[in-house]
């Protein structure tokens, strides 16, 4: 007897990626913006410039030493010494710099001798000092909205007296719906990238329903794998389809053809497949994109522009991503490790991703690619 397919998910179309990325786009609105004390800011993405006052409001030393004016050390040497007019003030790093000096002289640059001191070494202007405004500018922003901090920055603005900033924290939900050892796994790898990235994230246990995810209030999105292909148990996107909007099931992205995505009111909702190599590059092309639109993140992932040591084949219409691994002889090169279904193996080898177009065939060796970094 044949299949009942009333009750398949069959994905009708593929859709191409550029439209999933472009619905995103277009649907996916920031969250609202709060205020993070700076010691928890790590990863997030600022909804405000971050400025500071004028620092230092008054030049300061940046070394130990003689603060003096440095136009009266002009020409002076070892056998040429030049006689200053009186002793120098010593000055500690971070002291404020006394008037009339625009620079700090090493302590071995001056000599005092019967109560005269002389310049033994011509200093520059501004030498081992800083002048006011010398670390922050307030016409220039230490960061900029849209922008992830780092843990420099961090640092920086804790140095800067900065003790809260605005951000944006989208809140996550992630969920496994099967009790296996890949999916769970996938479902690991997704919270942490996302903690990394900025969000406050939420591990449902193992098995927990999607409706019981899709009826709460309390995240701005939601991501569940497994259950999105035509298995008998596979039901997750006619649930979507049923409790919320279902606006894609198929995308032309190989691995990971059978995700989906939708809404759930406002709240997007992202199914990843049950397979680790599928919602891995489901979450990486198209999850971190819809990260980045709840956060207002800039969609500037950094890339190291290097070769193909071997060539890659592709099929048109499908975009694919394909894990490489740097060239042991070359630094320049990398070499791909697999395509369509990728083995853990190549997997845990592998030092980053590119992504061959839809349009293209593929890249010949020796071609220039964009090398992202593996998560």
């Amino acid at each position: 007897m044949a299949a009942n397919t009333e009750t398949l998910q069959l994905i009708g179309r593929l859709t191409p990626l550029a439209e999933v990325l472009a619905l995103i786009d277009a649907e996916v609105k920031p969250v609202t913006p709060r205020a993070l004390d700076v010691a928890a800011a790590a990863g997030r993405t600022l909804a405000a410039d971050a400025s500071s006052p004028a620092r230092p409001s008054a030049p300061i030393a940046l070394a130990d030493g003689w603060a003096l004016s440095a136009d009266l050390t002009l020409g002076a040497g070892g056998y040429s010494p030049a006689m200053l007019a009186r002793m120098p003030s010593r000055v500690e790093a971070g002291q404020a710099m006394p008037p009339d000096t625009d620079s700090v002289a090493p302590f071995d640059a001056v000599k005092e001798a019967d109560g005269r001191a002389e310049a033994l070494a011509t200093v520059n202007p501004g030498d081992g000092m800083l002048p006011a405004g010398g670390d922050c500018d307030p016409a220039i922003p230490l960061r900029r909205a849209g922008e992830r901090l780092r843990i420099t920055d961090l640092a920086g603005f804790a140095a800067a007296g900065i003790a809260r900033v605005t951000v944006r924290e989208p809140r996550v939900r992630v969920l496994s719906l099967r009790g296996t050892a890949i999916v769970a796994a996938a479902a690991r790898l997704v919270t942490a990238d996302i903690e990394r990235r900025g969000g406050a994230v939420r591990l449902d246990v193992p098995g927990r329903g999607l409706d019981v995810a899709l009826a709460a209030e309390n995240a701005d999105a939601i991501i569940a794998v497994g259950g999105t292909g035509s298995g008998r148990s596979d039901t997750s996107v006619q649930l979507l389809a049923r409790e919320g909007r279902l606006a894609v099931h198929g995308i032309a992205l190989a691995p990971g053809e059978t995700a989906a995505l939708g809404f759930a009111g406002t709240r997007p909702v992202l199914l990843l497949p049950g397979r680790l190599d599928a919602a891995l590059a489901v979450w990486l092309v198209v999850g971190r994109r819809m990260l980045e639109q709840l956060a207002a993140g800039r969609h500037n992932e950094p890339a190291d522009h290097l070769t193909l040591a071997r060539k890659v084949s592709s099929t048109v219409g499908l975009a694919e991503l394909v894990p490489v691994r740097h060239s042991a002889d070359n630094a320049e090169e990398v070499e791909p490790l697999a395509t369509r279904y990728l083995p853990l193996s190549s997997l845990t080898r592998a030092d980053g991703w590119i992504l061959v177009p839809a349009e293209s065939e593929g890249y010949p060796a020796g071609a220039a690619v964009n090398v992202r970094p593996w998560p």
